[in-house]
């Protein structure tokens, strides 16, 4: 299986053209081989470039774990430079298929390289059942949630898949390998969730850190940086646009009061390419 190695952020993906290479039938299991650091490549994701009936292209992603997230903000701005690079696409707009709909992609090019890629991330979803969320009432803003005896308050947002966003005083000590894995199987989320801790530096800066669903922490979270910005903004502690500083760069979020939509600038980068065998 040829594949190619690219990462936003440090947040890390094996994609491979599954309109190409023949795939195996058990795309969970190769996920999980394929991305172990030790017995595999190496990544956060699998990625898959597939035919779509509704947009030009179709994304697939898989987590380590093998589960299958409803989309990725840092793998969809790799997909968007892969896809223009490889010739699957033309000009600098495409619409891409997801399990949270068709996301909007847009190259950003200087002297026909890529960039960065900006993507319309469409309106965030704030109704409990929509994120999804058991209780009642919406939005969840700084909501109660019970771990371990102690008590901390969330905002919940979904940008097509789950995140619960925690605010702290300082985020380099924040428990993210203890908290986060709690709240990610927390009965409150059916789905499991995204688990966002974030320090707001100014109301213009955010500085982050998550646990990601089926991943563990990752140094970046293209969707939970939205949330993030997102749950600043409704509960006051921000503007409406940020920077989103993470562990290896920074990402430009914009909730547009023109259209409700969120919108996210950042880099794509390809590190290697290589062949992968699938006895």
């Amino acid at each position: 299986m040829h594949f190619v190695k690219m990462h936003g952020l440090g947040n890390d993906f094996i994609l491979v053209n599954a309109m190409r290479e023949k795939m195996p039938g058990d795309l969970p299991g190769l996920a999980r081989r394929a991305c172990h650091r030790r017995f595999g490549i190496g990544a956060d994701g699998l990625i898959l470039v597939l035919p779509s009936e509704q947009a030009r292209l179709r994304m697939r992603i898989f987590n380590p774990d093998g589960s299958e997230p409803e989309m990725c903000g840092n793998g969809i701005r790799c997909f968007a430079r892969y896809a223009y690079e490889s010739g699957l696409v033309e000009g600098e707009e495409l619409q891409v298929e997801t399990l949270a709909g068709i996301i909007k992609p847009r190259l950003i090019l200087e002297g026909g390289r890529v960039a960065g890629v900006r993507v319309d991330m469409g309106a965030p979803h704030l109704e409990r059942e929509q994120i999804p969320m058991a209780g009642t009432g919406s939005p969840v803003l700084d909501e109660p949630v019970e771990v371990n005896g102690e008590t901390w308050r969330g905002t919940c947002v979904s940008m097509g898949n789950p995140h619960c966003i925690f605010f702290v005083e300082d985020v380099a000590g924040a428990p993210v390998t203890t908290v986060g894995p709690l709240v990610e199987h927390h009965p409150l989320f059916p789905r499991r969730t995204n688990v966002e801790f974030i320090q707001v530096l100014n109301r213009d800066e955010l500085r982050m850190r998550v646990w990601e669903r089926g991943a563990g922490e990752t140094m970046a979270c293209g969707t939970g940086a939205c949330a993030a910005a997102v749950a600043g903004a409704l509960t006051g502690r921000s503007n409406r646009k940020v920077t989103v500083h993470l562990a290896a760069g920074d990402l430009q979020i914009e909730w547009s009061p023109a259209d409700n939509h969120v919108y996210m600038t950042g880099p794509a980068v390809e590190v290697f390419r290589g062949d992968f065998p699938l006895d």
